[in-house]
């Protein structure tokens, strides 16, 4: 029996992109996208259910329980686009909002996509300008927060 090993791949070449899924439309439209610098919060966690047995005092029997999602966050330089802003006022100010589907293409080193993430009905929830420090000679970063109902690995 022979066991297929991969390189581990670089975790700093990946491509993030959102699109908007009406059902008026066939297939996806791209909405809004961005060069982000940082992607963080990629995880799924399962609480198990605890179920404990009359006479059994070794333990308990563990069952599958509810999957719950951390907040996605994005960092990105600060830039004159206000794509992703807006969305997040609109949400914010109790308006009429889309949620969108969000893809993350991890890349190998020659640029080909080798594992593509897939956040479902994402939601902002939280978006950071840069700190303005006039001594500084930093890029500004700023952060978006996104909540979403579902990771999902999709393929390549």
């Amino acid at each position: 029996m022979s066991i297929e090993t991969e390189a581990p791949l670089h975790v700093f070449r990946f491509e993030l992109s959102f699109k908007r899924v009406d059902s008026g439309q066939s297939g996806a439209i791209r909405v809004c996208g961005g060069a982000f610098a940082e992607c963080s919060g990629l995880e799924a966690t399962m609480e198990p259910k605890l179920i404990k047995s009359g006479g059994v005092n070794y333990g308990s029997t563990q069952r599958p329980g509810a999957v719950s999602f951390a907040t996605v966050v994005l960092k990105r330089g600060m830039t004159s686009t206000r794509d992703l802003y807006t969305w997040f006022q609109l949400v914010g100010a109790g308006g009429h909002a889309f949620r969108l589907a969000a893809q993350i293409a991890v890349q190998n080193s020659a640029g080909a996509t080798v594992i593509t993430w897939g956040l479902d009905r994402c939601l902002p929830v939280k978006f950071k300008a840069a700190d303005l420090n006039a001594k500084g000679t930093d890029v500004g970063i700023e952060e978006l927060h996104l909540a979403h109902e579902g990771l999902r690995l999709l393929l390549a």
